[in-house]
Order: structure tokens, then sequence, then C-alpha cells
């Protein structure tokens, strides 16, 4: 664990930064603050950026007869949509446009993906110190709650006939090699494993979006854009907010703390019955520094949220809209293949190592679901986001998701695509 512990956020690091050079904006130059295809489409941008701004002023109450502002002239303000449970209604927020030649904001422009990183290092630590102040207030009283929370779920999966983890776990471990890199799996895939999945997603539906309207390439058969990508994003933020009030109300025990020798207490004989195995934290597994850390609340087994990143990971890659390519082709089918077999081995990992029952996955698949159909809740957040970067005199990339509100000329070069 002493070198897991610096390794383990090292290659976190490393994806991230890795990435943000990978999907770097390679026509643009942080010194001039200029893109190099950008001169000969002045005019174009100037009209854009004229029309943006009429457009943002029209928006506002009391200003609808305002003076057309010069070309090169920014305003001061913008507009943003706030929308919740069917109330709508436009607002203005500070125009961090005018801090876009800024050196900061420059950084930004030619790394766009450090700003998917800072996203990314939100949603996580976010959801790390609400589990860390769960698990430090944690008292006796809660883990029998937990405890008996656990055994509620045995009961419903038996009553169910679905209750399959004992026997799945006993096959695993009369195969000790297989159990050794399914341990692994568990450890170390799901975090490195998701933001690779961010980094390439990126990738395809944004940067090779903007490279084909700068002429660097010349074609694209990917058809999703930039929306899709953010969609995903969205989707694991709010997985996470739902997951955190589930476990936070609803503690549950992982099927492998049900063997405690140390607990006594009146539910014992049952709990110890099952004979489940600490495969990942036992001396001869594979433990992670991210499950292992003192602030990591271990009885937040409900939902999985292991199983419903990696269907949704998995989901994307097997729907990915791609120009030319038959549902029914073989091509077809070998992708849809590959990104189900990723949810699939992440399931078989959760259950084989007794750190979640099957009822813990279909919770994860329906807080997936229910976060991918509630995800725009987040958009509300963009308010917040534009003060914050006004207090910080930055700018940062053009927000590709909402184009009602923008104020960015460079909506105007279609790089928006519809999310599929």
């Amino acid at each position: 664990m002493g070198v897991g512990s610096f390794l383990e956020p090292l290659v976190v690091v490393t994806l991230l930064f890795g990435g943000s050079f990978f999907n770097r904006n390679r026509d643009y130059s942080i010194s001039s603050g200029k893109s190099n295809w950008a001169a000969g489409n002045k005019k174009s941008d100037d009209l854009g950026r004229k029309q943006s701004s009429e457009s943002l002023m029209s928006g506002w109450s009391g200003n609808s007869s305002s003076t057309v502002l010069a070309i090169n002239e920014q305003p001061t303000l913008r507009r943003r949509k706030f929308q919740l449970f069917g109330y709508k209604r436009i607002v203005s927020t500070p125009n961090t446009l005018v801090f876009k030649d800024r050196l900061a904001s420059r950084i930004l422009q030619k790394f766009p993906f450090l700003v998917e990183a800072w996203y990314w290092f939100q949603i996580y630590w976010v959801y790390q110190v609400g589990r860390a102040i769960t698990a430090l207030t944690l008292v006796e009283g809660t883990v029998n709650v937990a405890r008996r929370h656990a055994l509620q779920l045995i009961h419903i999966e038996q009553n169910l006939l679905i209750f399959w983890e004992v026997g799945f776990q006993k096959w695993f471990l009369d195969h000790p090699t297989i159990l050794h890199w399914i341990n692994r799996l568990y450890s170390f895939i799901h975090i490195p494993g998701t933001i690779t999945f961010l980094v390439v997603l990126y990738y395809i539906t944004t940067t090779r979006k903007r490279q084909l309207a700068s002429g660097r390439i010349q074609s694209d058969n990917i058809l999703a854009g930039p929306a899709l990508y953010e969609a995903r994003r969205r989707t694991m933020a709010t997985c996470n907010l739902i997951a955190f009030v589930i476990f936070t109300l609803w503690p549950c025990m992982p099927p492998r703390l049900l063997s405690d020798p140390n607990y006594e207490g009146p539910d014992a004989a049952e709990a110890k019955s099952f004979g489940f195995v600490d495969t990942v934290h036992s001396g001869t597994g594979e433990s992670s520094v991210w499950t292992t850390n003192k602030f990591c609340n271990q009885y937040a087994a409900m939902p999985s949220l292991h199983f419903g990143y990696s269907l949704l990971v998995g989901l994307t890659v097997a729907t990915l809209p791609i120009s030319g390519l038959r549902p029914n082709s073989w091509k077809r089918i070998i992708i849809v293949v590959i990104g189900l077999s990723y949810p699939t081995l992440i399931l078989t990992a959760i259950v084989a190592t007794a750190n979640h029952f099957i009822l813990d996955a279909i919770a994860g698949a329906m807080v997936c679901g229910l976060a991918w159909h509630g995800n725009s809740i987040l958009l509300n957040l963009c308010i917040f986001e534009d003060y914050f970067l006004w207090f910080l005199r930055m700018h940062k990339p053009v927000n590709y998701t909402d184009p009602e509100t923008a104020v960015e000329s460079e909506f105007q070069s279609g790089l928006l695509s519809e999310e599929v």
C-alpha cells in the first residue's frame, strides 16, 4: 500500500493532464491568443459576434430597444437559462468573454480539457468528502443498521430467487488465479477506466469536431458532438449526488463485512452463516488506496456506482452513432459486444469479491437511468460558475450545451451536434 498510495493518485493525475495534452487545440497559440486559421474568417467572426451580442441584449427585460453594440465591443453581461421542475427563467450573469485575452483564459483555450479535469476533481472530491463525513461520524448503531439492511437485501433476493452471490464467489475462490485478476479489476479499473473513457469520448466528440471545422482533418464519421460528451459527464455527477443521498439515508453493509468475526450481536449467526470472504482487502488481495483509506465509507454498498458508471460507459460505446455503419453490420455487433463487455466484467468483479449484492448493481443501473434523464438540472450551476470565473477573471472555452444563451461567435461555425 505504501507504493500504491503514491502511484495510484499519480496515475489519475497523469491521465487527466495527459488527456489535456491529447485534446489540446493545435490551431491556437497561447502567445498570440489567436487561432492559426482564424485570420481568413475575421469577417464572419465579427458578424457572428455582433449577432450574438444583439441576441444577448434582446432577451433582457427592459433592454429590447437598446442601441446595437459596436462590432468589436462585448457586453459585460450574458444570459443564462434557469430551469427547474417546469419553471424556466432567463437570468443575466457576468460575461467572462471580456477576460478571453488573459493568460489563464488562453491556457484554457489551448488546453480545453483542463476544464474537464477541474469538473472531474469537483465531482470526485465532493462525493468523497461526503463519504468521508459519513465515515467519520459513524457510530455502532449505524453499523448495526447497515448490517440489518444487508440482511434485508439477502431476504429480498432469496424471495426473488436471485441470491446467487455465495455460489458465485465460491467458484472464484476455487480458481485463485482468476480471482487474483478479478481483485485487480475491482480495485484499479473503476477510476482510471472512467477517466480514460472521458478523455477518449471528449476527443471523438469535441476535439475531432474542432479539427474538422479548422480544416485540419477532412472527414469525421462520428455523428455525435460535444452535447453527447457533456451529457455523459453531467450524468456521472448526478449519479454521485443521488448515490450520496441514498447511502446516507440507507446505509448498507457489503457482503464481505457480514463475516466479521468480532461481531456477536443478535444477527451474528445469520450474518456469518453465508461465509462471504473479503478477497480484496485480505493479506493476499489487491486493495486500492481508494478503498482502504480511513475516510472511505465502508457502508455505502447501495447503490453500486462501480456498476452504474460501467453501464453508462458501456452503453455509450455500444450506441455511439457512426456514419455508414448499419445496425446489423458485423462492425456494429463487435462494437456492441465490446461496449457491453465492460459492465459485465465490473458486475462480475463486484459480486465475486463480495463488495456488492446483485440488488446493489440493479440499484446502480436505476440510479444511472434516473441521472441520465435528470442530468440537465446541473446546467443551472452555470449561473454560479459565471460568477466564480468572473471573480477569478477567467474565461473558459465555449459551452457547447447552451447555444441559445451563448455570446461566443464560435456557435456560428456548426460545431454543435444534437444530443443522441
